[in-house]
């Protein structure tokens, strides 16, 4: 069925309506853009980082933007620079990457970025932005840049999978369970509270 986001109930929500409304029509369509936007989280470097490169060297951007000022464990790093420290040790010319790393969290990803972009590109100039993240986070992401973004522009959801969060195996560990039910709490509750953009989605019917 189809059903605006505003309209769910996360509690009333089953686990197959659950996988539909954060994995389900989120493929990548394998255009090329302007830039792959990543944004930073405490796994990046494992999850996003190589898919981001894969990217880069296949020749579907020119540019990484890396996202996120949040610092995790024992480093004085903040997201974007560990990312770009990474990336440059493994072969990425460090003029063809951009940083961010004012954000802590998904909508300042976005927000933030949009200097970095301008200053870069000249906003008008991009068309399309590749956008790498785990799967399960791919829904709330595309949402914010739907919303924040200018309108002209597309996105290739270029996602990655954990182990323990993929469509297939999320509601057979606790850990992937409890993720993806806080995703998905949040993801309505920021619709319902006007924080981001309203949107149709099709899930199953129970």
């Amino acid at each position: 069925m189809k059903i605006h986001i505003s309209q769910l109930q996360p509690d009333k929500l089953s686990d197959p309506q659950l996988t539909d409304f954060l994995f389900k029509n989120l493929e990548d369509d394998n255009e090329k853009g302007d830039v792959i936007f990543v944004p930073g989280s405490s796994k990046a470097v494992t999850y996003r980082l190589p898919k981001a490169i894969q990217l880069y060297n296949e020749g579907r951007a020119k540019k990484i933007l890396f996202s996120g000022g949040v610092i995790w464990g024992n480093t004085n790093l903040n997201e974007a620079q560990l990312l770009k420290q990474r990336a440059i040790e493994l072969g990425i010319p460090e003029e063809d990457i951009l940083t961010e790393d004012l954000s802590l969290h998904t909508k300042e990803n976005v927000l933030a970025s949009l200097l970095i972009l301008d200053r870069a590109f000249e906003l008008h100039n991009i068309k399309r932005i590749l956008v790498v993240t785990t799967r399960y986070h791919m829904r709330r992401t595309l949402l914010n840049l739907k919303t924040f973004m200018p309108e002209w522009i597309q996105y290739s959801m270029c996602s990655v999978d954990d182990n323990t969060t993929k469509a297939n195996n999320w509601f057979e560990n606790p850990y992937g369970r409890k993720r993806v039910e806080m995703e998905a709490n949040k993801i309505i509750k920021y619709v319902k509270q006007g924080s981001i953009m309203d949107e149709i989605i099709d899930i199953s019917e129970c």
